[in-house]
């Protein structure tokens, strides 16, 4: 049940079940009516998920839907397990009057998906610490090198990766990050970003927020709450 398997292998396999392959997990949405609902259907698919549910399963319970993902997390892959109990919720969902299914309704705004970040750079090796550290991220399970993620160690943001260039892009970035961090942790994560590589580029306007940049001037902000009033 460990075995581990490729992208069309993994798609084919839940394609029925109302499951989408996304970027190493299976993801599905199911529409409800209301929180207690969305909860509900969460307890229930913790129960037929049993021993493998830690291990598996993440839920994100919502008032108007739970979205389910299910990863072996031990090698950030699906594996045959992993099909095994997306085919065991459906069928706890289906008994219990709900359809998992990779769109959340007619009219919805979109359908289910997984949210990549791409920083452009010459030198991967010497700013990917950088964003790690600004970014409170961790390596993928089984990175081996620069080449590979970083993740959200809790699963709540968006995965980024770097990608080569050839030549130097030396005009104004037209995209940042923004991360908003709790006021009394923004210290210790732009002591640990700028340990890690980066440069304070600014902190006029700091506590509300402070831009730092890699050793490519790929800029960032961390900010507070602190700072912004009035």
């Amino acid at each position: 049940m460990e075995q581990m398997l490729s992208r069309q292998e993994a798609s084919e396999a839940v394609q029925d079940y109302g499951w989408r392959f996304l970027l190493g997990a299976l993801r599905t949405s199911v529409p409800v009516g209301s929180l207690a609902q969305a909860i509900g259907l969460a307890a229930d698919a913790v129960a037929v998920c049993g021993a493998d549910a830690d291990g598996h399963l993440r839920i994100d319970v919502r008032p108007d839907r739970a979205v389910f993902t299910l990863q072996s997390l031990d090698r950030a892959a699906v594996t045959a397990r992993d099909v095994e109990l997306a085919r065991r919720i459906a069928a706890a969902a289906g008994e219990s009057g709900f359809l998992t299914r990779p769109e959340i309704g007619t009219g919805a705004p979109r359908s289910v998906q997984i949210l990549e970040i791409a920083v452009d750079a010459l030198d991967i090796a010497g700013i990917r610490p950088f964003w790690k550290a600004v970014l409170g991220y961790t390596d993928e399970a089984g990175a081996e090198g620069p080449e590979d993620p970083l993740v959200d160690p809790v699963g709540q943001g968006p995965a980024v990766w770097f990608q080569q260039m050839d030549r130097a892009r030396p005009q104004r970035n037209r995209i940042h990050f923004d991360i908003c961090v709790p006021h009394d942790e923004a210290a210790r994560r732009i002591e640990t970003a700028l340990a890690a590589g980066g440069r304070l580029v600014s902190a006029t306007r700091a506590p509300a927020f402070w831009v730092l940049a890699d050793l490519e001037d790929n800029e960032v902000c961390v900010t507070t709450w602190q700072g912004r009033e009035g």
